[in-house]
């Protein structure tokens, strides 16, 4: 069933519906933190979903009570000491967000618990973001010491108005879910 999926480690998958396909974000015990493994099938995934002909939905979601915790911090060190890392994952964090852009399939994201990093990158890129009321998103690029990025300079304002996106960008300010909805971001 899952064959054209089989290379992936890091994302599960499941058909609640015969023509929809839930991607899952599986890190056990890291709160689904994208490692390097997972970074890189995030870039993939898009791409493979927009060519499956059986596939006309995706959900994505987390394994357990978290979306996504960011990234796991061994690859974030990786990327501080090396600059073949860190041109790789700026590489796969633009492939992220041009692939699903580009997937030609509606995407929903179902967001719960942590939401940060990659995870909530697609989490907001998705075409329906929805998030439980007590969801935690937050940004967290500036906690690292780095301007945020990938997607969230520009969708965020677009979503949220520039205001908010400064304040919870910058001050890597928390979002529940409700929040997050009550100013659009969601």
């Amino acid at each position: 069933m899952f064959e054209r999926y089989a290379q992936y480690e890091r994302l599960q998958f499941e058909r609640p519906h015969p023509r929809v396909l839930r991607v899952i974000m599986s890190n056990p015990g890291k709160l689904n933190a994208a490692d390097a493994v997972m970074h890189n099938e995030l870039a993939s995934i898009w791409r493979d979903v927009d060519a499956d002909p059986e596939i006309s939905a995706v959900i994505l979601a987390g394994a357990g009570t978290a979306f996504s915790a960011g990234g796991d911090f061994a690859m974030i060190g990786r990327i501080i000491e090396d600059f073949a890392t860190r041109a790789r994952v700026w590489k796969e964090a633009r492939d992220i967000v041009y692939h699903l852009i580009d997937c030609s399939k509606p995407v929903v994201s179902a967001m719960r618990g942590p939401a940060v990093g990659a995870g909530l990158v697609c989490g907001l890129l998705a075409d329906i973001s929805i998030a439980s009321k007590d969801a935690r998103i937050i940004d967290g690029h500036t906690r690292l010491g780095v301007a945020a990025g990938d997607h969230a300079a520009i969708v965020w304002p677009l979503l949220c108005g520039m205001a908010k996106a400064k304040y919870h960008l910058l001050l890597c300010e928390p979002l529940s879910g409700s929040e997050a909805e009550r100013i659009g971001l969601i």
